[in-house]
């Protein structure tokens, strides 16, 4: 039992000395004139020279903020040390749905977070600042922002994940308060369509943006995400798509960010 004990507690001490280093910032947006907290989780190694690393943004989903992955899904600490990157969770607001709103000037999420947090993170942390090292990925809504938001910025993400993603909320008119970013949604939700990562497939060329979809198929979102793999398979769209067991819960989702993370390391290297 005393050789036991040791072990585990050996093992522990290798696993927390492997674990990334987690700092909360606050990064300030001038589309929005105020500031949002912000985790950075960067690797062991981070602080022992000058070496660059890429980078994962990782957006939680509605109702939730900047902490969510951290506290949630903890292990993220150590991904960041097994691949060595950095992982980034912006806050995007209670029901922002990382867009830019055409109804509310205090919602720019499109701006902030496809924008203006890269360029705080790559002018303060040792960063390599180009879209082949930079990746974005989230939940539900999150998921929904993070193809979105690498479908429309190609300039500054090289890869994009979605895990559980609301990536076509058309279906869903009366649900998440996107009546209050978009206005109403119109006949077949047609107001809300270039909104939806449905909305921007015409932007994509194959080859151009690597790509992973996650969804368990007991998932509310599981329809829209079959009929997003069907539209990208049509336009000849390469992508990793993946159904699981599961449903719309932080279990999923802590299961799929170690599939996300090692097709983000791949495209790294």
């Amino acid at each position: 039992m005393k050789y036991t004990l040791t072990l585990l507690l050996l093992v522990f001490g290798l696993q927390t000395l492997r674990a990334g280093n987690v700092d909360t910032v606050s990064i300030p947006s001038a589309a929005m004139h105020r500031s949002y907290k912000c985790v950075v989780v960067t690797p062991a190694s981070y602080k022992e020279g000058t070496r660059r690393y890429p980078v994962v943004y990782l957006l939680h989903g509605y109702s939730g903020n900047y902490a969510n992955w951290v506290t949630k899904v903890p292990a993220i600490r150590e991904l960041a040390d097994t691949y060595q990157c950095m992982i980034v969770c912006p806050d995007g607001a209670f029901m922002s749905w990382y867009l830019d709103s055409p109804r509310d000037s205090s919602m720019r999420f499109e701006t902030y977070v496809g924008k203006e947090i890269p360029a705080y993170i790559d002018q303060h942390y040792q960063t390599l600042p180009d879209p082949r090292h930079r990746a974005i990925t989230g939940l539900s809504m999150g998921g929904h922002g993070a193809l979105y938001l690498a479908i429309r910025h190609p300039e500054m993400f090289g890869a994009a994940g979605s895990i559980s993603g609301g990536v076509d909320f058309r279906p869903f008119p009366k649900s998440w308060e996107i009546v209050k970013l978009l206005g109403e949604a119109g006949k077949d939700g047609a107001n809300w369509t270039v909104y939806t990562v449905m909305g921007q497939l015409n932007k994509l060329q194959p080859g151009t943006l690597p790509m992973i979809i996650d969804c368990g198929v007991k998932d509310f979102f599981i329809d829209v995400n079959r009929a997003l793999h069907q539209k990208l398979l049509e336009r000849g769209i390469d992508h990793d798509y993946i159904e699981r067991p599961g449903q719309h819960d932080w279990d999923y989702w802590a299961n799929s960010i170690h599939y996300q993370m090692l097709f983000f390391h791949r495209f790294f290297q």
